[in-house]
């Protein structure tokens, strides 16, 4: 064999290892008993040091220099960078590190689920130190292996490149551009406040909704799942792909845009190149991407007008409702209603960027040391007020509202709003190329759309960058100006 053919049979194995952590990830956020954790931690970090084992192996080098010299297609020669990309990020994280850090992100994610619920900070406070101390000690040998910043290094690993030198102007413009906006938007829409639908709105029936939009988005039920979490989410493996959502008997909207949002990640990871499944060059290209197909999916298509024109009959069928507050027009104002509020999942699309902002200048605090954990309750509530005049009455609804920090997910909050401005690009790139896409939301027809989604940016895997994949799709950068113009058009 080949140096490039050892490699590719290494990175298959380290990314088998990997879906087995993904299923077992999945289980303990749905089904684990909470009494398992000790021993889930240990089965998650035997698996974490077992692909370090493979990835980190003392040959490595010598293997991707000596598959340098190979002949190689464009894939190859592309899976060939990822390779060495992702050689780096496993050969700087010792193994001690990786074991500890995985039995923390484990420990204080169990911790969070009791805490959240009963707003207690101080119960998950000292676990929540010992992740971020973790992880502050795992950036710094990414970021001496990389030679970039601590926070760069984190955010590589959700999204590959990615600078905070990049993100800083366009969040500065955003957060001096939102505030005025959403209040025009919220004046605008106070001239004619939609009906309110009344509940009680049973889960079942929620969810067999949800199914049903799934299905006419082209969810694979013979190779996935749809489940209850604590926190909405997409994981499982390649092949098996797990979603999770939430419901509130009160509001059906919320449980059925978490489905649709994650129903967007699935079908992303769903239309990756079969060929490269168990190679760095046929996963998701990063979280920029992956959130831009969420939210390309539950912002841009379904609360707009076309969706609702074929969702609207069945949301009142599932829900025996009836009358004009459940007209296509009514439901498309509610779900398209800008308000200040605490919860970022439930946040629209005009006040979402805020929310993610707060959470980015927050983290970056916290890394830096200018923030200690203990004070996060006080800042996050004083940056609430400051970016959306509102101030979270406990900390259910403020900082222990995500599960990103407890899990150990630090330097993920900012690909939400770059993948939002990504959705508003690649979707009206998609309108541009297919004007036929519309008109077909509105029979429940989702094939032209995905028709152009697929070749342009689901099959394309991590062939190109963000930056370049996103070019190549709409002839232009990633800026904000397509989601301005988006919102202006929705909301003004």
């Amino acid at each position: 064999m080949g140096a490039y053919a050892i490699l590719e049979d290494r990175f298959r194995r380290a990314a088998l290892i990997g879906s087995a952590a993904g299923i077992l990830g999945w289980d303990r956020a749905v089904v684990m008993p909470e009494g398992s954790a000790d021993a889930r931690a240990e089965q998650m970090a035997a698996l974490g040091l077992a692909a370090r084992e493979i990835l980190a192996a003392d040959d490595m080098a010598d293997l991707l220099d000596a598959a340098a010299e190979e002949p190689l297609d464009g894939w190859q020669a592309a899976n060939l960078r990822e390779m060495r990309r992702e050689w780096v990020r496993s050969a700087a994280i010792p193994p001690r590190l990786v074991e500890a850090r995985s039995r923390a992100h484990t420990g204080c994610e169990m911790a969070w689920r009791s805490a959240r619920p009963a707003s207690d900070y101080a119960a998950v406070l000292p676990l929540l130190e010992e992740v971020a101390a973790l992880t502050v000690e795992a950036g710094q040998a990414l970021a001496a292996a990389l030679d970039v910043p601590l926070y760069d290094a984190l955010l590589d690993g959700f999204e590959p490149g990615g600078r905070a030198a990049d993100i800083d102007p366009v969040f500065d413009d955003l957060a001096a551009f939102l505030p005025g906006f959403t209040d025009a938007a919220i004046a605008r829409q106070a001239a004619r406040p939609p009906l309110q639908i009344e509940g009680p709105f049973p889960a079942g029936r929620q969810e067999a909704l949800g199914r049903r939009f799934m299905d006419a988005l082209g969810f694979d039920f013979d190779r996935g799942r749809l489940d209850v979490s604590h926190h909405p989410f997409t994981g499982g493996a390649p092949g098996d792909i797990r979603i999770t959502t939430r419901y509130d008997e009160a509001d059906f909207l919320t449980g059925l845009y978490a489905v649709l949002h994650e129903t967007g990640h699935a079908q992303y990871a769903a239309g990756l190149p079969l060929r490269w499944r168990h190679q760095p060059v046929g996963r998701a290209r990063g979280m920029t991407l992956h959130e831009s197909q969420s939210l390309l999916i539950e912002m841009q298509v379904c609360r707009g007008a076309a969706f609702m024109a074929w969702a609207a009959p069945l949301m009142a069928e599932a829900f025996g409702g009836a009358g004009p507050a459940w007209s296509a027009d009514n439901l498309l104002a509610l779900v398209t209603r800008v308000e200040r509020g605490f919860i970022r999942v439930d946040a629209d699309e005009v006040t979402y960027p805020a929310h993610v902002i707060l959470r980015y200048r927050l983290e970056t605090a916290m890394l830096a040391g200018d923030l200690p954990l203990a004070d996060l309750p006080g800042a996050w509530n004083d940056g609430m007020e400051a970016l959306l005049g509102i101030r979270p009455p406990d900390d259910r609804r403020g900082c222990l509202q995500d599960i990103h920090w407890y899990s150990g997910a630090w330097g993920y909050f900012p690909t939400y709003t770059l993948g939002a401005m990504a959705a508003a690009q690649l979707y009206a790139a998609a309108k541009s190329a297919d004007t036929g896409i519309e008109p077909a939301l509105a029979e429940g027809d989702f094939a032209p759309l995905y028709g152009w989604l697929g070749p342009n940016v689901h099959e394309q895997g991590s062939l190109y960058g963000t930056g370049h994949l996103i070019e190549r799709a709409t002839g232009r950068p990633l800026d904000a100006a397509a989601f301005k113009a988006h919102l202006a058009a929705r909301y003004l």
